[in-house]
């Protein structure tokens, strides 16, 4: 099966309209993302940015081809199509292309969040033709860093992942304790983590810890961290979903925050640790190399190539300095409010005409 769309809806410009009018217009945004759990996720961040004109509606597929919204907001489109199951897969592919139906027939623009340059995970040729024919639906795409590739000719706006500081309040109970590393978020191989164990055990100093916490995704990797941490008594591993209360605890017991992944473009997980005041080793990219230069010196301290064991004495050393001089990471440009009044600017640039409009 194919995805099919009819005319390209990438390019062009917006009609003109009275600002004014356009920002007392009500828009209801559709995104693809579920509703708020109890813990911090990307959608949090979406309702709780959002000024009052932006009504944000979460996903469920009754919605998304039965109810009415003037934008459908994507975020991660491959998991539109995923399932682990045959009959799991093949209802998302009647779904998704209903949906696509549903988007042709109503004329409804599509904005897409770029977080990644790719999926992590590839897909196969159902996948990647869903895609294609949602990319050929998509009027604006939004990019959360301006080094972030995006198809030829189309329109987009770069609004940056807001922080995490009025999740977190500060806590000065939990400080740092000398020499402790943490590695957190879900487990997946391509964050390095393999390479993280190796290059810890290499260093030899028994006053250092490591700490991972996250679930992982994969029974033979967590088999594996597992093995190392019972034979190395500065490693931890808890490889689970942890409340967001234990998970900023952790942070904040950390001197350093250490995300080898085999390539970065975007992470929540470095801008979790930086709103927690906690410098973070990452590998060095045009993406990370800005946003050292955005948070201020020695908050982002990179590597070049592959994780060796100088590269987290080397980090650590610059982290301690950076605590003693009391300042901390330059956000300002995160902050939700601003996030939501961006993202309020983009959806009015592809559908001042129709906001108010119900179908």
């Amino acid at each position: 099966m194919r995805w099919k769309s009819g005319r390209s809806r990438t390019g062009g410009s917006a009609a003109p309209v009275d600002v004014e009018t356009a920002r007392a217009v009500r828009i209801r945004v559709l995104h693809v993302l579920p509703a708020p759990n109890g813990t911090t996720q990307y959608v949090d961040h979406m309702i709780g940015g959002a000024p009052p004109e932006i009504e944000i509606l979460t996903f469920s597929w009754f919605r998304a081809i039965f109810g009415t919204y003037d934008v459908l907001h994507v975020h991660w489109p491959e998991f539109l199509v995923r399932q682990r199951t045959p009959v799991g897969r093949f209802v998302k592919v009647a779904l998704a292309s209903t949906l696509l139906l549903r988007l042709e027939l109503t004329e409804t623009p599509v904005v897409r969040t770029a977080h990644n340059i790719a999926p992590h995970e590839s897909g196969d040729r159902l996948e990647r033709s869903f895609l294609e024919a949602l990319d050929r639906r998509t009027v604006l795409w939004i990019r959360l860093n301006p080094t972030t590739p995006l198809p030829p000719g189309v329109r987009d706006a770069t609004i940056p992942h807001g922080h995490y500081r009025s999740v977190f309040p500060p806590d000065p109970a939990t400080r740092p304790e000398p020499g402790r590393l943490f590695q957190f978020g879900l487990v997946r191989r391509y964050k390095g983590i393999e390479r993280l164990l190796d290059v810890f055990r290499a260093v030899n100093d028994p006053a250092m810890r490591l700490t991972i916490v996250g679930k992982s995704q994969d029974a033979a990797l967590a088999e594996h961290i597992t093995a190392v941490a019972a034979a190395d008594d500065r490693i931890e591993a808890r490889l689970e979903f942890v409340p967001d209360d234990v998970l900023a605890r952790e942070v904040r017991r950390a001197e350093l925050v250490v995300l080898p992944y085999r390539e970065m473009h975007n992470s929540g997980a470095a801008l979790l640790a930086l709103s927690l005041d906690r410098p973070v080793l990452v590998p060095r990219s045009a993406a990370t190399d800005g946003l050292a230069r955005e948070v201020g010196e020695g908050w982002v301290i990179m590597y070049d190539g592959v994780l060796q064991p100088a590269d987290l004495l080397r980090a650590m050393a610059v982290a301690r300095l950076t605590r003693e001089r009391g300042t901390r990471p330059h956000l300002d440009e995160r902050d939700w409010e601003l996030v939501g009044r961006r993202h309020a600017e983009a959806y009015r640039r592809v559908v001042p005409h129709r906001a108010g409009r119900r179908r």
